[in-house]
């Protein structure tokens, strides 16, 4: 039968293989959190753009309004067809330096379609 003796050390071993590999844990996550936000942001700049150009303003305020919501370098394209407005965003978001481990780009993309109203023409 083993002794208190035997087993010193065992928790310490367990911890220094289990600590590492929580702390990775928690940081993937967090670029996890960090691309849905991205994702989301891109979502409301998609949609002020469309809005924004649906209404009847010009492209420069549609992108401007996009870029009160979007991720830093943000590409906002537009397309009109048959009555609608399509405002695309995209944006390639990179891993923040606090995270301290280097971690691959992604790209975040998002398209917003609005039917252009009655009085408003598309420019």
């Amino acid at each position: 039968m083993p002794t208190f003796r035997d087993q010193r050390g065992m928790v310490t071993a367990e911890a220094a293989l289990t600590l590492p590999l929580i702390a990775a844990f928690c940081l993937v996550m967090l670029w996890m959190l960090t691309l849905g936000i991205a994702q989301i942001r891109t979502v409301d700049a998609a949609r002020d753009a469309a809005r924004a150009l649906a209404r009847g303003e010009d492209r420069a305020a549609a992108v401007s309004s996009a870029g009160r919501s979007a991720p830093g370098g943000a590409r906002v394209s537009f397309t009109e067809s048959a009555g609608t407005v399509t405002a695309s965003v995209s944006a390639r978001i990179s891993a923040p330096s606090w995270l301290l481990v280097p971690l691959p780009s992604v790209g975040v993309e998002s398209r917003s379609t609005v039917e252009v109203e009655p009085d408003g023409d598309v420019p």
